[in-house]
């Protein structure tokens, strides 16, 4: 795991965009900060530019970093939560604009993968994570089975198995101002 991390690094480092294993399904990431990096990833889902993108962190001090005020009750959603759970928060920052939805809120998991944990301590800043299909195609938990479009255009593929391929992708819910709550995926 350590070399994979290793190259990983290398590749987010040298502006690349990598495929790789999360805590759910299989993933297109970079770094949040990477204007071309992000213009790259977006183009290779075809996603719009529009659409806010996810971004994994490794501990509540790096989740911290990327929201400006978290509310209370966010911390016991994520102490509860059974499965891997990403929160949106409002008033998202120090990413850049193309990872922040309309209302300028960020997208964040807080996750426990061993390999995006290590990883993210290594680059000292979040990854973004994305689900590796083409915008508003079905995904796939098997490699062999994602669109050549992805394979072919990563910058490096983390050879390393998902540890679960029956594993849906996050469970999404947005926070609002007022800490009100509404299920965006279950």
């Amino acid at each position: 795991m350590k070399e994979e991390i290793q190259k990983a690094f290398e590749a987010i480092r040298n502006g690349g965009v990598i495929l790789y294993p999360t805590d759910t399904i299989w993933g297109l990431g970079c770094d949040p900060n990477n204007e071309q990096a992000l213009e790259k990833l977006l183009a290779i889902k075809k996603r719009a530019k529009n659409k806010s993108l996810i971004v994994l962190v490794n501990n509540e001090g790096l989740l911290q970093r990327y929201v400006k005020e978290i509310p209370d009750v966010c911390f016991d959603l994520l102490d509860y939560a059974e499965r891997p759970l990403t929160i949106v928060y409002p008033n998202g920052q120090y990413v850049s604009k193309l990872v922040l939805g309309l209302e300028k809120s960020i997208a964040i998991r807080l996750t426990k993968d061993e390999f995006c944990a290590q990883l993210i301590q290594k680059l000292k800043h979040g990854l973004i994570s994305t689900s590796a299909n083409i915008s508003n195609q079905a995904y796939s938990n098997k490699i062999e089975e994602l669109p050549a479009d992805i394979t072919d255009n990563a910058d490096y593929i983390v050879n390393l198995p998902l540890k679960n391929d029956k594993q849906p992708p996050s469970q999404i819910i947005k926070i609002g101002a007022d800490s009100g709550v509404t299920i965006i995926r279950k």
